[in-house]
This record gives structure tokens, C-alpha cells and sequence, in this order.
């Protein structure tokens, strides 16, 4: 209840400061400088199980190569500093859950950087850069001392990147799935594409279709700390790569070393409610966008008006990307939200619209690129997203539930709120899950870092808040800025988890970062 009460008065303060308002002086939580130096920094309550010391390896298995190259020529642009260096090695894995029948094996894709002796495994979320990226592209942002101590150890989740990428849906049906139009109809023809995705992937993955879960990939994340040589695993998640941590806490808690969950999925069983809340912070984070574009006289001018304009520009004309892609306003909305989750993007984000109100989708097309395109070096987001997401969920609904979801989420959220809803009509056509939903909260765990982000579209404040509630060992700071994530982004947040995960410090919960 203690914690409960805290972050509440954090969320208030947050919003008070939003609408220029000021807090009382009552009791408040540390605010945190940008410095790293904090005020009152206290743990609000002493942990049930301490923090457990760093270790090194004993006796690991794995076989690192050089893949200096190939990993420069993923990441693409814009690349990571000559000075970091790259080595992959293949992680085995048994493609069902323990008690289940074995009937083959997985090869997932790990990637270290850095020189530091202890491995810090870094999971991200399953629709973004593959892990392996995912851990290249941070080791560019942490400060020195994290890649002098860890060696960042990257995961491509099962059915992602080069870990058995899913590539199950027909190439002319992934546009169909994020072109529902913000402004008019219903979702009939995203859960007509749906149901012939649902169809290719059945056919495509067989007995993985259904093996592609957070769940499973906890377990995954034990077979690579065992094949690591560690007791403990020390890691970092982002966005629902935290789910995959979070799942990992529930099932191995006595190995559970020092984590961190920078922005943490809505834990909740309703995909609706859920997704209304990540439309919302769509909505929020928009805002700040248009703020911090206005702020920079960036090209747009007015942001609202020009992102207004859009998609009836779009629906009127017939615009194609250089793949021949029919470039419609929701495929549009669908690459603006894409980039609004960049924070590092945003002035090529503002460009991008600037020119796709001239006439010139491209720059904004790339944006959506990762999702439409598939090839065996890059392979689409969307495949693995859609198994991963309907595999941990057990939420269906008819045609016209979805219909009066998407109405009512267009009403709230008129930029975002179709983009968003059209992903419950993903898993229509998908095979319900038969196991129970994992249990929330992890008890019995050593203190684990929980960062959120005050107008984040992809896991906001509210939803991460909620599930660091269920986490009884959990400890939260809230970065008061805008984007997913907020490691590697806010120095104070980046140096809050530099110094727990090095260091063993334990922030106050509830501190504020400012933005």
C-alpha cells in the first residue's frame, strides 16, 4: 500500500507539472537531478531479499566468433561508433516449455559487446530492433563504465531477427494489416488480412506457431544463462522484452540477479482496456512531439495541423512507395506512430511528414519499412510480433466487438487510436491459448528496477506502474519526458540504473527524473 500511495503522488506531481501547475509541499518523492544526485534517496522500504552481488562466469559453453561486419551491416543507419566490436555465438534451445513434449529445438542468435567481464543480457521488445541490434545500438549510449564492467550480451528472441524468424505472413497481406483508415469504416479488412495470415502461419510454422510466447522465452533466457556459465542472470529489458524478464522472475526467481525493466507492458488480461491506455499514451506522446518540434522551428510548422492534413491528402490520391506499396493513411499513421516510439528520430520524423505533405512518401515509408519488408538478413517485425502477441493472449473478439472498439477509440484518440485498435484484429483469426496466463508479480525476487516514462506510446506510465505494483520487490523511477524507454535517453535515469546495476544502489521508489 506504502508503494501503491507513492507512485500515485508521483503520477500526480507528473501531471501537475504537465499542466504548469505546482505540488504542494507535503511529502513527495526524491526528484532526481540530471546529474545523477538525488534528494532524500531512501529505499522506501528494506527488501525481503537483498541485492545479490555480481559474478563472473564459470565454466561457459558458448562459441563467439567475430560478426563485426554482418552486425554493422543490420544495424545500417545511422551506425555505432569503429570503436565497439562485435562477436555472435548460437544459443540452443528446446522449442517447448519443461513438462511438455520435446520435439525439437530452437537456434537463437546472441551477440556481445563490450569488454566488461560480467554478461548483462539485453532483451527487446519483439516488434522492435531485434536484440542483437537492440544491444549494439545501446552499448552506443550507456557512459563508458557499463561496457568497462558488462559485456552487453544482445538475445534475438525466438522467431525474430536471425533466431528463427517467423516469416509466415503472404508479403501482399502485411500492408493490408496496418492500413486501417483512421477516419473511416470499421476493421472488416484487417480481420479479412488477418484470417490469411492466421491460415499461412499455421501452415508455415507448425508446431511453432503456438510455441511463440513470452513464456517460452523466459525459458530460452535460462538455457542462455546456463550456456553463459552463470548462477544468476543479470538483465535488461525494454518495453515487453520487461514482460519476457518479468515471466523469467515468476519462473526461475532463485536466479534472478540484478534487472532492470525500462518501460514495462500493462500486465492486465483485458487487450482492450490495454491497448486504450497505449493509445492514450500514443496521444500524449504526440503532444510532446508537437511541443519539442515547435520548440526547434522544425519543418512541419504547425505539427497538428499538418499530421491532420495527411491522411485526407493520402486518401485522395494514390501514392505508392518505390516497392509498390499503396502508401494509404493508415499505413501513414502507422509509420508516425513507429517514430514517435524513436525519441533519437524525431527531427527525421518531422521531415518525413513535411515531405509526405509534398508529395514525397518515401522518408516516411521508412519508417514503416521494418514492418512491410522481409528479406533473410532483415526479416518483417510483424510476423513474430503477431505469434508472440496473440500467443500471450487470450483475448478474441467478434467482428462487431472490434468494430465498437475501434469506433470508440477513434473518438478518444483520433490520431492514434485506429492504429492501435487495429491489433486486437490481429489474433482473431489465431488459435485461443489453452494454458493459463502466467502469474503476475514474482514474489520472492531481489529488488528489480522499474523505469517508466511519462508520455511513452508503447508501454506508458500507467500500464508499467501497474505492473510494478504486482511486483512485490519492485522499485520505480518515473523519467518525466516523452518516447519508449528512458535508458540511454535521460541521464538520470541512465545513471540511476548504472549505479544499481554496478554499483548496488537502490534508488528511492517513486523518484522522479525530470525531462
Amino acid at each position: 500500500m506504502r508503494r501503491r500511495r507513492t507512485r500515485l503522488l508521483a503520477a500526480l506531481l507528473a501531471l501537475a507539472s504537465a499542466a504548469g501547475c505546482a505540488a504542494g509541499p507535503s511529502v513527495r518523492p526524491a526528484l532526481v537531478e540530471n546529474d545523477g544526485k538525488t534528494t532524500g534517496s531512501t529505499p522506501s522500504a528494506a527488501p525481503g531479499v537483498p541485492l545479490p552481488p555480481l559474478a563472473e562466469p564459470q565454466s561457459p559453453t558458448l562459441k563467439w566468433a567475430d560478426c563485426d561486419d554482418d552486425t554493422r551491416q543490420r544495424i545500417g543507419t545511422p551506425g555505432v561508433p569503429d570503436s565497439l566490436h562485435f562477436t555472435c555465438a548460437r544459443v540452443t534451445t528446446p522449442l517447448d516449455a519443461p513438462g511438455e513434449p520435446r520435439r525439437s529445438v530452437m537456434r537463437l542468435l546472441a551477440l556481445k559487446v563490450g569488454s566488461g567481464p560480467v554478461p548483462l543480457v539485453v532483451v527487446n521488445d519483439v516488434d522492435g530492433d531485434p536484440g542483437t541490434v537492440y544491444a549494439a545500438r545501446l552499448a552506443a549510449t550507456l557512459p563508458p563504465a557499463f561496457l568497462e564492467k558488462f559485456s552487453l550480451i544482445g538475445l534475438d528472441r525466438r522467431g525474430t531477427g536471425l533466431s528463427g524468424a517467423a516469416q509466415c505472413v503472404p508479403a501482399d497481406t502485411r500492408p493490408r494489416l496496418i492500413d486501417a483508415d483512421p477516419a473511416e469504416g470499421g476493421l472488416q479488412d484487417v480481420l479479412d488480412a488477418a484470417r490469411k495470415a492466421g491460415q499461412q502461419c499455421a501452415i508455415e510454422l507448425d508446431d511453432a506457431q503456438t510455441a511463440l510466447d513470452s513464456w517460452r522465452g523466459a525459458g530460452d533466457l535460462d538455457e542462455l544463462r546456463k550456456q553463459l556459465g552463470m548462477d544468476r542472470l543479470d538483465a535488461i529489458g525494454h518495453g515487453d522484452g520487461s514482460k519476457v524478464l518479468s515471466e523469467y522472475a515468476v519462473r526461475f526467481p532463485a536466479q534472478v540477479g540484478r534487472m532492470v525493466f525500462d518501460g514495462v507492458p500493462d500486465p492486465g488480461a483485458d487487450t482492450a482496456a490495454v491497448l486504450d491506455a497505449v493509445a492514450a499514451g500514443a496521444q500524449s506522446t504526440w503532444d510532446a512531439f508537437a511541443a519539442d518540434c515547435a520548440a526547434r522551428h522544425c519543418t512541419l510548422g504547425d505539427p497538428k495541423a499538418a499530421l491532420a492534413a495527411l491522411p485526407a491528402q493520402l486518401r485522395h490520391t494514390l501514392t505508392t512507395t518505390g516497392d509498390g506499396v499503396r502508401f494509404g493513411p493508415g499505413i501513414a499513421m502507422f509509420a508516425v506512430y513507429s517514430g514517435l516510439s524513436q525519441r533519437s528520430r524525431w527531427p527525421e520524423l518531422a521531415d518525413a511528414i513535411a515531405a509526405a505533405g509534398t508529395g514525397n512518401v518515401s522518408p516516411l515509408a521508412a519508417f514503416a519499412a521494418p514492418v512491410l519488408h522481409d528479406t533473410r538478413a532483415q526479416p518483417s517485425r510483424l510476423d513474430a510480433a503477431i505469434a508472440t502477441r496473440c500467443n500471450d493472449s487470450q483475448t478474441r473478439l467478434s467482428a462487431d466487438q472490434l468494430d465498437q472498439v475501434a469506433a470508440g477509440m477513434r473518438a478518444k484518440y483520433p490520431q492514434f487510436g485506429t492504429v492501435i485498435a487495429q491489433q486486437l484484429a490481429w489474433c482473431g483469426p489465431w488459435p485461443v491459448r489453452t494454458e493459463p496466463l502466467p502469474p503476475s508479480g514474482a514474489p520472492g525476487t531481489p529488488p528489480i528496477l522499474v523505469t517508466a516514462t511519462a508520455a511513452d506510446p508503447v508501454t506508458p506510465q500507467v500500464g508499467s506502474t501497474r505492473a510494478a505494483d504486482q511486483m512485490p520487490s519492485a522499485v520505480t523511477i518515473t523519467w518525466q519526458g516523452a518516447g519508449h524507454g528512458a535508458l540511454g535517453i535521460s541521464p538520470c535515469v541512465t545513471e540511476a540504473a548504472r549505479a544499481f546495476l554496478l554499483d548496488g544502489k537502490i534508488p528511492a521508489d517513486g523518484t522522479l527524473c525530470p525531462a
